[in-house]
């Protein structure tokens, strides 16, 4: 690969410049400071937020102005394949069940070298979906099991 300048460089040499990239097969879930571990996941979707948009016209101006407004969270759906860890899901969704309590947690991006590579901490989630796909032993797909969570935030804005 070259820079640039036209200069070969070494990998290394490129890790320097662009920093370490995300590139990761498995995220893992820690719950509650570490007190239940739902395992590694192959997929995650829905980390994202969106800001409501306000506009402001004073008076007579004609130019307006715009201001942040809101934020919105989207629920975060956590999938891979059906695994030992599937029971570790299992026994938090039963201790979880028709509580009103919300719990704290963070989803980390692994590395190949195991490393956290990305950490979202999520503020106040619980489970409001779960299902595993249909057991079928003539396809050589397996099954897949698909967790979403409803949250409020995995920004640090109240620190302002």
């Amino acid at each position: 690969m070259t820079v640039p300048t036209g200069q070969p460089t070494s990998t290394q040499q490129l890790a320097a410049l662009s920093g370490q990239v995300g590139m990761t097969h498995r995220f893992v879930v820690a719950i509650d400071e570490g007190a239940y571990d739902l395992g590694s996941w192959t997929k995650v979707t829905g980390l994202s937020v969106r800001w409501d948009k306000h506009t402001y016209r004073p008076g007579s101006a004609n130019a307006e102005t715009i201001m942040p407004g809101n934020l919105t969270y989207t629920d975060i759906t956590l999938s891979r394949a059906a695994c030992d860890d599937s029971k570790k899901v299992q026994s938090w969704l039963v201790a979880t069940t028709r509580t009103n309590n919300r719990h704290s947690g963070a989803i980390h991006m692994v590395d190949h070298d195991n490393n956290y590579t990305v950490t979202w901490q999520l503020k106040e989630f619980f489970p409001i979906g779960w299902q595993i796909t249909e057991f079928d032993a003539s396809s050589a797909r397996p099954a897949l099991e698909t967790l979403t969570l409803a949250h409020n935030g995995f920004l640090n804005d109240e620190a302002r």
